[in-house]
C-alpha cells in the first residue's frame, strides 16, 4: 500500500546583530534536509545580507553544507534559508520490523555493520568516572525477564520528557549528560545527548540529528491536520534536534526525547553526526570590537501544502 507523501514549506531565519559595523570570517551553513527514500528536496534558496559569496560541500557525514563569506563590514548579518520537501511518514512496519538476532538486549552487530558504526557505537563522554550514566541507563532494563531493545528504547525516551524540565537555550553548546541529570534539566539536544550517550553504553549504536519539528498548532496556513499532528509539541518555531538509533533490520530508526516520538513524520532531518558539536545549523565568526555583539535571533515556520 502506497504511503500518502505530505509537502512541507520551510523558513528558517537567522539574524545577527551588532552596535557598529563589523567584518565577518566563514560560515557554515547546515540548512539542506537529506534526501532519502522517504524525504525529497523539491526547491531551496539561501539568501544572505549582507552580499555574500557562496558554495556548497559535504561534509565527512554526507550533510549538504553552504560554506557562506560576508563581503564587506555590517551591523546586521541575516541569513534566510528557505525550501519545498516532500515527506513520507514510516509506516508501522517500517518501525516494527527488527532483525531476530537484535530483538533483545544485548545484541551483536555483523562485523560489517561494526566497522561502519563504530564511531557511533564509542561514547564521546568519558567524564563518568563513577558510572552515573550506565547506572542511570539500566533503570530501564528489567530483571525478570528479557529486554526487548524497542521497549527499552521507548521506556528511555519517554521517560526523559516526562521527568526532566525542558529549557530552550540559545547559546552554543551542548550540556554533557552528567550535566543535565544533575540539572534535572535541559534543551532538545542535551536531551538527544543524554540518550545517546546511555544507549550506547548499552551497545546500540546512536547519532546526533538536527532539523526541524512539524507542529500543527503552529501551522496558520493549515486547513486540515494530518493524523497524530495535532498533539502540541515542544521545539517547534525554531532548529530542532534528536537522535536516531541504528537497528539491524529496521536502520536509522529516529527518538525524540523531547516530544516522546519515534519514527515520526513530524521530524525533518537536516544533519546527522556522532555528537552535537559537528551538527551546528550555523557556525562562523565575526571581527570587531567584543562589545558589538547585540544577540542573535532566529525562527523557523514550517508549513503543511494542501492539496
Amino acid at each position: 500500500m502506497r504511503r500518502m507523501a505530505i509537502q512541507y514549506d520551510i523558513r528558517h531565519t537567522t539574524v545577527y546583530r551588532y552596535s557598529k559595523p563589523v567584518s565577518f570570517g566563514l560560515h557554515r551553513v547546515m540548512f539542506r534536509p537529506r534526501d532519502s527514500h522517504d524525504l525529497r528536496v523539491l526547491a531551496t534558496d539561501l539568501q544572505v545580507s549582507p552580499e555574500a559569496s557562496t558554495r556548497l560541500i559535504q561534509d565527512p557525514y554526507s550533510n549538504s553544507v553552504a560554506l557562506v563569506q560576508p563581503l564587506g563590514e555590517a551591523t546586521e548579518l541575516r541569513i534566510v534559508c528557505s525550501f519545498t520537501i516532500e515527506h513520507v511518514p514510516p509506516s508501522q512496519r517500517d518501525l516494527l520490523t527488527l532483525d531476530p538476532s537484535a530483538e533483545f538486549l544485548p545484541f551483536a552487530y555483523s562485523v560489517q555493520e561494526r566497522l561502519d558504526l563504530e564511531h557511533y557505537l564509542r561514547p564521546h563522554h568519558d567524564d563518568d568516572t563513577e558510572g552515573t550514566l550506565i547506572r542511570w541507563a539500566h533503570q530501564f532494563l528489567r530483571t525478570d525477564q528479557p529486554n526487548s531493545t524497542r521497549e527499552v528504547l521507548t521506556r528511555m525516551n519517554a521517560h526523559i520528557g516526562q521527568s526532566f524540565e525542558y529549557k530552550a537555550r540559545d547559546e552554543e553548546g551542548t550540556q554533557t549528560p552528567l550535566e543535565t541529570l544533575a540539572l534535572g534539566s535541559g534543551s532538545c539536544r542535551d536531551y538527544a545527548l543524554l540518550m545517546m550517550e546511555a544507549t550506547r553504553r548499552l551497545g546500540i549504536a546512536t547519532r546526533f540529528v538536527s532539523g526541524y519539528l512539524y507542529d500543527a498548532a503552529l501551522d496558520t496556513a493549515a486547513q486540515a491536520q494530518p493524523p497524530g499532528a495535532g498533539e502540541a509539541v515542544t521545539g517547534a518555531g525554531s532548529t530542532h534536534a534528536w537522535l536516531q538509533a541504528y537497528l539491524p533490520g529496521v536502520g536509522w530508526l529516529a527518538f525524540d526525547p523531547t516530544n516522546n516520538l519515534m519514527g515520526s513524520g513530524q521530524l525533518i532531518r537536516v544533519g546527522v553526526a556522532r555528537d552535537p558539536s559537528l551538527a551546528a545549523p550555523i557556525s562562523g565568526s565575526w571581527y570587531g570590537d567584543a562589545e558589538a555583539y547585540e544577540g542573535l535571533e532566529a525562527s523557523v515556520v514550517v508549513s503543511r501544502r494542501q492539496g
